[in-house]
């Protein structure tokens, strides 16, 4: 699997792009409350988490240039979710809690989960793997595949 791309990720491309259209053109000229209630929410994970991934590569936080994992898409989706729907309603004047703005972070988060782990290598699709994790498909690098039961269960 090629790694990922951080700010040059297609998908953050033309998330950004979307942004920009449903700010500036798409919102001030047609009518409709997902256009302007969650269409740019729903843009949030796949906008935001690869240049904050990009900063924890460069602090050395991240250790792999593997796409975002679930845990990684999870834990910003569920932080963002905290700071943006129940924090920042308490401390900022103006601004109200909405649970669907949290359905169309989640949306799109899924979204670009599905989108940044479409390409698996075949080895990680059709067998299991022994060795060290592999960050691109999380099984392993050797290449000795073994059937399922040679695998210990818990």
């Amino acid at each position: 699997m090629k790694p990922f791309r951080y700010g040059r990720d297609p998908l953050f491309l033309v998330g950004c792009a979307l942004y920009a259209a449903n700010r500036w053109w798409w919102k001030p000229h047609l009518p409709g409350a997902i256009l302007h209630g969650y269409f740019n929410d729903f843009l949030l994970i796949p906008c935001a988490l690869p240049p904050l991934l990009l900063a924890h590569r460069l602090l050395r936080w991240r250790r792999d240039d593997a796409p975002p994992s679930g845990a990684e898409i999870a834990g910003h989706l569920l932080a963002w979710s905290m700071l943006f729907e129940w924090i920042g309603p308490r401390f900022v004047p103006g601004t109200t809690a909405d649970p669907w703005d949290v359905a169309a972070y989640a949306t799109g988060a899924l979204v670009a989960w599905l989108w940044w782990h479409r390409e698996r290598p075949r080895a990680c699709q059709s067998r299991r793997v022994v060795a060290d994790a592999d960050p691109t498909c999380g099984l392993a690098q050797t290449g000795r595949a073994v059937s399922a039961p040679d695998i210990p269960l818990r």
